[in-house]
């Protein structure tokens, strides 16, 4: 069995910037503010509060192209082939393989780039590796990152 990072949380309502971008995402923030995983983007699943999972694109970290060191770490995950409203619902999110550190760009535009490969790299994962698949997650606080799996 695989070994995976999950958190569980309450979607929050950020800043929009994913949206303008063309990559909504959902929202935890983590109470884990020094890193039981490291901040990073990584491929994973989502599951909704009605138990449906969904491939997803997932940054850990503080936003760096925007807010530097100083912004609060949070999990912001992409939800690939997925549109709705998920804003005050349950998910829990497993990170299941790091694709690559955080960086900083020099634009949105190199941004854009960066997560049009994320996204491509995320699915091909969930496809390797299906939902069916996942671990329990156990029962963490919201917002606690805990590692799960053998």
């Amino acid at each position: 069995m695989t070994e995976f990072f999950v958190v569980r949380g309450q979607v929050e309502k950020g800043d929009q910037r994913g949206r303008e971008l063309g990559f909504p995402t959902a929202n935890i923030a983590l109470r884990d503010q020094d890193g039981q995983v490291g901040d990073g983007v990584w491929a994973g699943w989502a599951e909704r509060a009605d138990g449906t999972r969904i491939a997803a694109a997932v940054s850990v970290g503080r936003r760096p192209t925007y807010y530097g060191a100083d912004g609060y770490r949070l999990v912001e995950a992409h939800l690939l082939d997925f549109s709705g409203d998920l804003y005050s619902e349950e998910l829990t999110v497993w990170l299941g393989h790091h694709l690559r550190e955080q960086e900083t760009y020099p634009s949105s535009e190199a941004l854009i780039v960066a997560l049009d490969k994320d996204i491509a790299n995320a699915a091909k994962w969930a496809a390797d590796n299906p939902a069916d698949d996942l671990p329990d997650p156990g029962d963490a606080g919201n917002g606690v990152v805990r590692r799960v799996g053998a």
